[in-house]
C-alpha cells in the first residue's frame, strides 16, 4: 500500500507542474496547403481533431484574423508563413503566432478586399479534419471581360497540322457583340434560344443513348451557314487543388494530366473558327485549384458556352481495364452499370475537393443541376458521338458507343454537355500514354476534329440578333 500512495501522490505533484493545458491534449496540425487562383484562394489546415476557430475581417489595410483554439503552434503551422506565393493574387503574406497558452492567431495580409468563408470538413478519403480558409474578391471576375482581354491579345490564327485550317474572319465580331452583351447582362443571364435550336430537327433517339450523329444523318441546310459571334467552347479539366482525382501506379495525379490536355485543346480552338466565326475556349480552371461541380457548370452558363468538355482519366479497381469513353446527361436510369458507378464517383469530387455546405449560394447553384432537358441530352449525344469516333482513331475505347449517367457536371440545361475519359489512368500503360506529350496530342487533335465535325453537322445559330 505505501508503494501505491506513494505514487499517487508523484503523480498529483507531475500534474500540478505540468498544468491543465497538458493534461487535455488538444489538436495537432498535421499539414498546411494554399492554392492561390485568380477565382480565390484557399488556405487549407489539416490536423487529427475538429479545431474551434472564431474570426475576423479587417477592411483596411485588408486582412483576415483568425484565431484557433486548442492548438500549439507546431513545424507544419509555421511551414504556412513560407507557403506564400509572390504571384497569388489574394494573399499577401501570412502571419501565425501563439496568442496565448491555448490559441494560435492566423493573420492573413491580403492585396485586395475579400469576402472570406471559413468552414470545416469531415475527414475523407485520405484527409483528416480540415479547416478551410476561402478567400473570394469582393469583385469577382467578369468571365466575359475575361474573354475579350483574352481574344485582344490574342495572336492571329494559325493552321494546325492535321486539322482543317481556320478560316479567317474578315471582321472579327467578338469586341463589338460581347461589349454590347456584357452592357445588357445582368448578374443571372438568360437561358440563351440554343436551348431549343434544334429540338424540332432531331430524329426520336433511342432509349439506349446511342449516337445520332451517323452518315445518314447529313448536314443540316435550314441554318445560316455562318453566324455573327463568337463560339464558345467551356473546357473543364477535372478535379483540382485538394481534389487530385485518380492516381495512377506510377503516381501520375489524374488532375494534372487532365489540365495539361485541356490547355493543348483551348490552343487549338483559339487558333480555329467555323464558318467565318472565331472560336474561343473557356477553362472552369487554367491552374491547380478546386472548382465545386455546380460552380463548373455556373462557369459555363455566365459565358454563354456553345459547348462543355469535361476532361477526365478513368480509374478503376484493377489495373486491366482500358480504353477511352465519352458519356453524356441520363435523365433515368444509367447505360450500364459502370456508367452509374462512374457517375456516383465523380459526383463525390465536392466531398474531396471540399465545399462551404453551409453557403447559400450553394445551395442556389445546386437547384441548377435540376434543370436539365431532353433537347440538351440529345444535342449532347450527338457531341458525344463525333468526339468519340474521332478518339477511337487515335487509341483503344472502352465501349464503342456514348454511356449515359447522372453527372453532376454535365446538367447546364441549354449546353450540350460530354465527359470524356480519356483513358484508364490506373492501367499502367495508359498511365504511361497519358504522361507522354505525343498521345497527349493525339488526344488533342482528335478531340478538335471531332468538335469541328460536331458544328459542321450542327451549324450554330447566331444569338443576340436584336443586340
Amino acid at each position: 500500500m505505501r508503494v501505491d500512495r506513494r505514487r499517487v501522490v508523484q503523480a498529483g505533484l507531475l500534474a500540478l507542474g505540468l498544468g491543465a493545458s497538458h493534461l487535455v491534449r488538444g489538436a495537432s496540425m498535421l499539414a498546411v496547403r494554399i492554392w492561390p487562383a485568380p477565382d480565390y484562394s484557399r488556405v487549407t489546415l489539416e490536423s487529427d481533431a475538429p479545431l474551434k476557430t472564431t474570426q475576423t475581417f479587417i477592411a483596411s489595410p485588408p486582412r483576415l484574423a483568425v484565431d484557433i483554439e486548442g492548438l500549439q503552434l507546431n513545424a507544419a503551422l509555421r511551414e504556412l508563413v513560407g507557403k506564400v506565393q509572390a504571384s497569388d493574387p489574394n494573399i499577401a503574406g501570412i502571419r501565425v503566432g501563439q496568442f496565448n497558452a491555448n490559441v494560435v492567431r492566423l493573420v492573413i495580409d491580403l492585396k485586395r478586399p475579400i469576402a472570406p468563408q471559413v468552414f470545416t470538413l469531415q475527414p475523407v478519403a485520405p484527409y483528416a479534419h480540415r479547416l478551410v480558409l476561402d478567400l473570394y474578391p469582393s469583385e469577382a471576375i467578369d468571365p466575359l471581360e475575361q474573354l475579350i482581354q483574352e481574344r485582344a491579345t490574342a495572336k492571329a490564327p494559325t493552321p494546325t497540322a492535321g486539322l482543317p485550317p481556320p478560316t479567317a474572319a474578315v471582321n472579327d465580331p467578338l469586341g463589338e457583340l460581347i461589349a454590347r452583351q456584357t452592357r445588357h447582362s445582368t448578374a443571372a443571364l438568360p437561358v440563351p434560344a440554343q436551348s431549343t435550336r434544334r429540338q424540332d430537327h432531331l430524329p426520336h433517339l433511342p432509349s439506349t443513348g446511342a449516337s445520332m450523329d451517323r452518315p445518314d444523318h447529313p448536314p443540316r441546310t435550314d441554318t445560316p451557314s455562318a453566324t455573327d459571334r463568337l463560339i464558345v467552347i467551356a473546357l473543364d479539366p477535372g478535379h483540382g487543388g485538394e481534389d487530385p482525382g485518380a492516381v495512377g501506379p506510377g503516381g501520375t495525379r489524374e488532375k494534372d494530366v487532365v489540365l495539361k490536355i485541356a490547355k493543348m485543346l483551348r490552343d487549338r480552338i483559339n487558333a480555329s473558327s467555323v464558318n467565318g466565326s472565331p472560336m474561343r475556349a473557356y477553362m472552369t480552371r487554367d491552374a491547380d485549384f478546386f472548382v465545386p461541380l455546380q460552380v463548373r457548370v455556373q462557369k459555363a452558363r455566365r459565358v454563354q458556352a456553345d459547348l462543355f468538355v469535361s476532361i477526365h482519366a478513368d480509374a478503376f479497381f484493377t489495373p486491366q481495364a482500358s480504353g477511352a469513353s465519352v458519356f453524356a446527361l441520363s435523365q433515368g436510369a444509367a447505360s450500364s452499370s459502370a456508367a452509374r458507378w462512374m457517375a456516383q464517383k465523380e459526383n463525390k469530387a465536392d466531398l474531396i475537393g471540399g465545399i462551404n455546405l453551409g453557403s447559400q449560394d450553394a445551395q442556389v447553384q445546386r437547384a441548377l443541376l435540376d434543370m436539365s432537358t431532353a433537347a440538351q441530352i440529345k444535342d449532347s449525344l450527338q457531341l458525344g458521338g463525333s468526339l468519340l469516333r474521332e478518339i477511337g482513331s487515335v487509341g483503344r475505347l472502352h465501349k464503342p458507343r456514348v454511356e449515359q449517367a447522372g453527372f453532376a457536371v454535365l446538367k447546364a440545361p441549354e449546353i450540350p454537355s460530354v465527359l470524356v475519359e480519356t483513358a484508364f489512368i490506373s492501367n499502367p500503360e495508359e498511365e504511361e500514354k497519358l504522361g507522354s506529350e505525343a498521345y497527349q496530342k493525339q488526344l488533342t487533335d482528335a478531340l478538335m476534329r471531332g468538335i469541328l465535325q460536331y458544328f459542321s453537322r450542327n451549324p450554330p445559330l447566331a444569338r443576340y440578333r436584336s443586340i
